[in-house]
């Protein structure tokens, strides 16, 4: 209850310099209307016709607050791009969020239908049904909409389309042209994207660019990070017998692939887990300066272990961010014949480990994929992009077949600069609260593209609460984070530089 409280006074302390309670509180109630209509919707990254029909409802609802709306066809699915009319003497913001989702399992969720808004208070350690007619009297910031892509990532396009509600009705000059970019494939790696940035480069062209996806740290205060890691992936099989056998015949003579790939797994990393492949970390030092950025971060180590139920955590880095600034090696998967009630005694046939490696500015990710490549010949295997022919396997004893995957680059932007400098000041003033500064995120955000063709600093701005489940079942979006997503695009959008 003490945490509500302290939420609403910050946003009243906040809504001071912009609009009434009252005011606010009617926004976040339509936001909560439009969010439920929004949210009904399916986008399902997958799925084609699920795109069309968020991107008509895009184009219709920023086209009734005066934007410029377009649709723009790429190698994949489209993107959609909206501006407001364009004066020269102004600096201009691009925003970029996304409108797919991840694909839902519908008995995973606690509600029958993960695209139906379902309205919910907390209630011991579960959650309580409501009714949204209830918030027609009172708006109640600890409740929260349940449904896919409420906070992932349809709840802050939500909060901006009210921002500008709010900005129009009290007649607020907006001192940026403003842009909009929404990606339609982010959920499945935006392959499309770096060829769309550079064949509309001119459209998309801005002074800075601000992403606004993903959580506010776990403290719930303001935050602002200045980057996010890039993703690259590995599959690794092993072979063992052509066709699984029979364990009993052939148990002790067959080679079983589970044992081949964990000796190669094996010699990755060493105890602590630090990635032991020769050249992984190159190029990668940390001085005081931002050692000390680092550990301004609110982090907290025994709150942290205890979420995960860890006694120890590994030590890439000394604590928690440190260990971010670093390239990760990560097994994300394993599979190797049957388990659980399919379990047979045979020797399998072959054994394969999913890798996802997270990059940083300074780790190049073909160049990474190269190394542990290389390290898996070092070991001896015979390293194959193909299943292996009857001849290679009667030529070599130990035999993997590595598929690689496409590489999102990271990126970050320095933290003394001047538009990143603008925002935390505008937050810090406007709500009256320190703004947690993270150098760089372990996530991904397909964001490289625009850096790297529109030559412009970019900052994450995120809306939700750090416990919104996304991409899990039972995504949520807490009301509070309506009011307060609502309120940092209308503080942003109504300072000047």
């Amino acid at each position: 209850m003490k945490i509500r409280y302290l939420l609403v006074f910050f946003l009243i302390a906040f809504i001071g310099n912009s609009q009434e309670p009252e005011q606010l509180k009617r926004q976040v109630r339509q936001a909560i209307n439009e969010i439920r209509s929004f949210v009904k919707i399916p986008n399902d990254a997958l799925e084609h016709a699920d795109i069309n029909r968020n991107l008509t409802w895009l184009e219709k609802n920023f086209n009734a607050r005066g934007f410029n709306s377009s649709i723009l066809p790429t190698e994949g699915e489209s993107l959609f791009f909206a501006s407001l009319p364009m004066e020269d003497s102004k600096p201009t913001i691009l925003f970029y969020m996304h409108l797919d989702g991840q694909s839902v399992d519908p008995s995973k969720w606690n509600q029958p239908n993960p695209y139906e808004v379902v309205l919910k208070s907390p209630e011991d350690d579960g959650w309580k049904d409501q009714i949204f007619d209830d918030l027609n009297e009172d708006i109640n910031y600890d409740w929260r909409l349940f449904g896919r892509s409420t906070s992932d990532d349809k709840g802050p396009i939500v909060m901006f389309l009210n921002a500008i509600d709010l900005l129009q009705e009290n007649g607020q000059e907006i001192p940026f042209n403003i842009k909009v970019i929404l990606d339609s494939e982010e959920e499945k790696s935006s392959k499309p994207l770096p060829k769309a940035v550079k064949q509309y480069r001119e459209l998309l062209e801005a002074d800075f660019l601000v992403i606004n996806d993903g959580p506010v740290h776990v403290s719930g205060k303001p935050t602002v990070i200045y980057g996010c890691r890039g993703i690259t992936t590995l599959s690794l099989t092993t072979h063992g017998p052509i066709k699984p056998q029979h364990s009993g015949h052939y148990g002790n003579y067959a080679p079983n692939p589970g044992f081949l790939l964990s000796e190669v797994l094996t010699t990755m990393k060493d105890k602590d887990g630090k990635v032991i492949i020769d050249g992984y970390y190159d190029g990668i030092t940390l001085d005081e300066n931002v050692i000390s950025v680092l550990k301004s971060v609110p982090d907290d180590a025994t709150t942290i272990n205890t979420n995960l139920a860890i006694k120890n955590p590994d030590k890439v880095g000394s604590f928690y961010q440190e260990s971010l600034q670093y390239p990760s090696l990560n097994i994300r998967g394993m599979g190797s014949g049957w388990i659980g009630d399919k379990a047979r005694t045979i020797v399998p046939a072959t054994a394969t480990a999913e890798l996802d490696l997270r990059l940083v500015p300074e780790s190049d990710g073909t160049r990474l994929k190269g190394l542990v490549k290389k390290h898996i010949q070092q070991q001896g295997f015979y390293v194959t992009d193909t299943i292996p022919s009857k001849e290679e396997r009667m030529a070599h004893d130990k035999i993997i077949t590595l598929m690689e995957g496409p590489v999102t680059d990271a990126f970050r932007t320095n933290l003394d600069n001047s538009y990143g400098e603008f925002i935390v000041n505008t937050l810090k003033t406007k709500l009256e609260q320190e703004v947690v500064q993270i150098r760089i995120m372990g996530g991904t955000v397909p964001i490289a593209p625009f850096i790297n063709e529109l030559k412009i600093p970019a900052f994450i701005v995120p809306m939700v609460n750090p416990d919104n489940n996304q991409h899990s079942p039972n995504e949520n979006l807490k009301i509070g984070q309506i009011a307060y997503g609502i309120e940092v695009f209308y503080g942003l959008l109504s300072t000047k530089m």
